[in-house]
């Protein structure tokens, strides 16, 4: 008669309770750990690489897909393009606005604005008019010129003690450093002064207002050339309807003194 035997296996690495005391009392090698693959997980989408992709990139990381774009000239273009908006800092305005801070943000807003940036900082009262005709320019000058900040700090809270009688003060920094501190609305053009006077005279110390890549010279000499052709409208005007007032007032008198 046949003899037939049945032997049972058990699953890959699994242990019986006899296998397990054998093996703590090393009576026998523990079962190497079954191998599991690992848990699936699935790839991540490549971000879809198209115009609002590139707007996400600096300067240096949009150098770096130069050949990823070789195929696509449109992409490649709107890239090259990134890069020199970028450079150049004309993707978005720095600033923009004639702004009002207080003592305790002078030093962050003023002193250390940042590296490059002109800050005019008008020490002003409200109760004082001369103040008022320069915030008025002030606030035309910072909408055309974004990359200068304009601030505004009532002039006792700035300095605690500081005199009226010399106001509107401004305060040119550049770099950390005050490099001009313009005292009274003469200086600044008097009484009938105008945001492209107010402009001549801050950019006699720089390249405050206008592109900081053209020279400050020559921004002086257009704005003086513009303000040339101003003075002999109003001249003219004069002339026809106010001759028989006499003579300039004291208003003429600051206004020579800027010219």
């Amino acid at each position: 008669m046949t003899d037939y035997h049945t032997t049972y296996k058990g699953q890959e690495g699994e242990t019986t309770e006899w296998d397990d005391i054998q093996a703590k009392h090393g009576n026998k090698p523990a079962k190497d750990p079954v191998w599991k693959p690992d848990t699936y997980a699935p790839e991540e989408e490549e971000p879809k690489k198209d115009e609002s992709y590139l707007d996400t990139k600096d300067a240096d990381e949009l150098e770096e897909l130069e050949d990823d774009f070789a195929d696509d000239r449109f992409l490649e273009d709107y890239r090259r393009k990134r890069i020199e908006e970028l450079k150049k800092g004309t993707t978005r305005p720095r600033f923009g606005t004639l702004e009002t801070i207080r003592a305790s943000e002078f030093v962050a807003q003023v002193t250390n604005a940042g590296e490059g940036v002109w800050v005019v900082c008008h020490l002003f009262k409200d109760a004082v008019n001369d103040c008022g005709i320069l915030n008025a320019c002030l606030g035309e000058l910072s909408e055309r010129y974004h990359n200068t900040k304009f601030l505004k700090i009532i002039s006792t809270e700035c300095i605690p003690g500081y005199p009226d009688e010399n106001l509107p003060t401004v305060l040119l920094y550049h770099n950390t450093k005050c490099v001009h501190t313009f005292v009274g609305l003469a200086a600044v053009g008097g009484k009938a002064t105008s945001p492209d006077r107010v402009a001549m005279a801050l950019n006699c110390y720089g390249p405050v207002c206008g592109d900081s890549e053209q020279d400050a010279q020559e921004q002086v000499r257009n704005m003086v050339e513009s303000l040339l052709v101003e003075r002999a409208a109003a001249e003219a005007a004069k002339g026809q309807g106010g001759r028989a007032g006499g003579g300039g007032g004291e208003d003429d008198d600051e206004d020579s003194d800027f010219y």
